[in-house]
């Protein structure tokens, strides 16, 4: 995760009131290597059938963990004493225990945020998210054109759907922020997304460069091109000053962004090292995050789903965390290709490793939409 907002303006929204005031001469120290956030995916079932799920949900799977099995990982979460549980799926809320599990979590002093589709929070369920204390509400939206966000997503009616959800969920006195995953086909609608954002109300918007895993394998042709980057980047890096403190702007899957933009904002050597220092410290999959599947399995991180660290009905949740592969830690040290030579790659850590790995069917080589090597900043 690249906190762009505050790497440019030192000003966050969302991520100050969860993290605590940060920035680059002050890095986050909110989650560590073994005390990591966890993307708990909490049920295979989803309401949409979306065609990049990095989980292939569909509304026929299953849940996986039984009630008391979930009970008995979060009581690990707790022991362990986790920065930040992030409920996700598949659709969240289609778990029929869900808000008897958010409920029991919170009372263990659990920090929970939501990561969700948005078509499923009626003015009921917004006011019970906000009476459990959800510090945060992530909520899909993929374009401002509701005909391409429905055709994305699966399902006719997914826009307006969403639209009402977020609604609800600010007018319950939620924090709210937009998800939009990053494709070809959507990368130049940014300027009507923001305005679209701005209308909402929301506090934040995370662009997800769009994955590889799950049903993402079948998108490579909706990579977007170096010169289509350049144009999107510059862009937030306005946005990212004219939204101070109004929306805060954020990425993932992509560290190099962090790259990008420290070489468009430093001075000199010394800055750039403090932008570049922060960027490393932003984590990634594995080092400061980790996602546990429905079945209990245990990944780097939820798109990560090709090595797997172990099973909370198998092992104890601390005991996984302690024994990540280096790999993840220390990605750098591994590399191949061009990023083996990149002289960010410290920083970078190789961008994202599902992309390398089913893109270019190398864990260890380059990031496929890593655009740097054709940029000159």
């Amino acid at each position: 995760m690249i906190p762009i907002s505050v790497m440019i303006t030192n000003m966050g929204t969302v991520s100050f009131q969860v993290k605590g005031e940060y920035s680059p001469r002050n890095p986050s120290r909110f989650s560590q290597v073994f005390r990591p956030v966890i993307t708990w995916n909490m049920t295979y079932k989803c309401n949409l059938n979306c065609i990049h799920c990095y989980i292939n949900a569909s509304p026929t799977r299953e849940d996986g963990l039984t009630t008391e099995e979930a009970i008995n990982l979060i009581d690990q979460m707790a022991e362990i004493k986790i920065p930040l549980l992030i409920m996700s799926g598949g659709e969240p809320l289609m778990r029929r225990d869900f808000l008897n599990l958010s409920k029991y979590a919170s009372e263990k002093g659990i920090k929970l945020a939501l990561s969700t589709n948005g078509t499923l929070i009626s003015e009921k369920m917004a006011q019970m998210l906000k009476e459990i204390g959800f510090v945060y509400v992530g909520i899909s939206l993929d374009s401002p054109s509701p005909e391409f966000h429905d055709k994305f997503r699966g399902l006719n009616g997914a826009f307006e759907m969403t639209i009402k959800g977020i609604k609800n969920a600010i007018n319950a006195g939620l924090n709210v922020g937009l998800r939009f995953t990053i494709t070809s086909k959507n990368i130049d609608d940014l300027d009507s997304y923001v305005n679209l954002a701005l209308k909402l109300g929301v506090k934040r918007i995370t662009f997800y460069h769009i994955s590889a895993s799950g049903r993402g394998k079948e998108l490579r042709d909706w990579m977007y091109t170096p010169e289509q980057y350049t144009r999107f980047m510059d862009r937030l890096i306005e946005y990212a000053r004219k939204l101070k403190g109004i929306i805060e702007i954020e990425t993932t899957l992509a560290p190099y962004d962090g790259i990008y933009i420290a070489k468009k904002l430093a001075r000199d050597e010394n800055e750039l090292n403090e932008y570049l220092r922060f960027v490393e410290n932003s984590g990634g999959c594995g080092r400061k995050m980790i996602s546990i599947y429905p079945n209990g399995d245990v990944y780097p991180c939820q798109f990560i789903d090709f090595h797997k660290l172990g099973n909370v009905k198998e092992k104890p949740l601390k005991d996984i965390i302690q024994n990540i592969p280096d790999i993840f830690i220390n990605t750098h040290k591994y590399l191949t290709g061009k990023c083996a030579s990149c002289e960010y790659k410290a920083y970078c850590k190789g961008g994202d490793r599902a992309r390398a790995y089913y893109w270019y069917g190398n864990l260890y080589g380059d990031d496929p939409l890593c655009p740097l090597r054709n940029l000159h900043i």
